[in-house]
């Protein structure tokens, strides 16, 4: 007899699962045979993904085109898989974008959306699983946040809040379902190889030319085997570790000063 994997019978919802971590993320619940609910904007790109990684691992995948940052997408992603007949175990927000670049160097609702997409959209999604989860004592939360939660980041101030947001409210929520069965877990990834470098600009800046950037499958397998071991946060990689966890012995001030420094556009 086959032995059992452990995410048979379990179905894994994963945002922004149409390129980069999201797509490794959703592979590493396929490899345990959780079957999927991949969602993200593109539906062609997300067909790919699911059909490719329902050949390779056997498990049933879904796809659901939304735009999560628009008002109200968590709720119609939930409709959608409703009206599927399908449930969901375990909800990955990994969706996300961020802007290099002083506050007003975008427009507005491009900073307004990244609080849409980065938090309103994860609180939404998770809020409503989270009563399912705990009634049925398995299943969980992981949520994609990033080094950048660890401190202020003048230059992309309005990304790094959003990012301490999803830490804050991850750790307590971790807090909230100790001893239920239900698992929840942070991913902080420092630099990835990703499309979201591309679109946020951040391979522009002095980080981008003194940081390792890590691939996204790595970055990826780590956060995962994280979220089975219901371990409270995962940055991934040494270096990144070292930065997340030194800022809180620096005075204020001269941390600032560091972040702005490293955020600033490469010579």
């Amino acid at each position: 007899m086959a032995r059992r994997k452990p995410g048979e019978g379990q179905t894994a919802l994963v945002t922004g699962a149409s390129a980069g971590i999201g797509v490794d993320l959703a592979e590493c619940f396929a490899k345990d045979g959780y079957d999927l609910i991949l969602t993200a904007r593109n539906e062609g790109a997300l067909q790919e993904v699911a059909n490719r990684l329902s050949s390779a691992h056997g498990v049933k995948t879904h796809t659901i085109a939304q735009d999560l940052g628009a008002y109200g997408g968590g709720s119609a992603v939930a409709a959608a898989i409703a009206a599927k007949g399908l449930n969901v175990d375990v909800v990955v927000n990994n969706a996300g974008y961020g802007h290099a670049g002083a506050l007003t160097s975008s427009d507005m609702p491009t900073q307004l959306g990244m609080i849409d997409l980065n938090v309103r959209a994860l609180v939404e999604l998770t809020y409503i699983y989270w009563d399912r989860m705990l009634a049925n004592k398995r299943g969980g939360v992981l949520n994609v946040a990033s080094t950048a939660a660890f401190q202020p980041g003048p230059l992309m101030a309005n990304y790094y809040a959003s990012k301490a947001y999803v830490l804050s409210f991850s750790e307590a929520l971790w807090e909230e379902a100790r001893g239920t069965g239900v698992h929840v877990s942070c991913l902080c990834p420092g630099p990835t190889v990703s499309n979201f470098r591309e679109r946020a600009g951040t391979g522009k800046t002095r980080l981008a030319n003194a940081s390792k950037v890590m691939a996204s499958a790595p970055v990826a397998r780590e956060g995962y085997n994280g979220f089975k071991r219901n371990k409270r946060v995962v940055v991934t990689g040494g270096n990144n570790k070292f930065i997340a966890g030194v800022g809180k012995y620096l005075p204020r001030e001269t941390l600032l000063k560091m972040v702005r420094n490293i955020q600033s556009p490469a010579a």
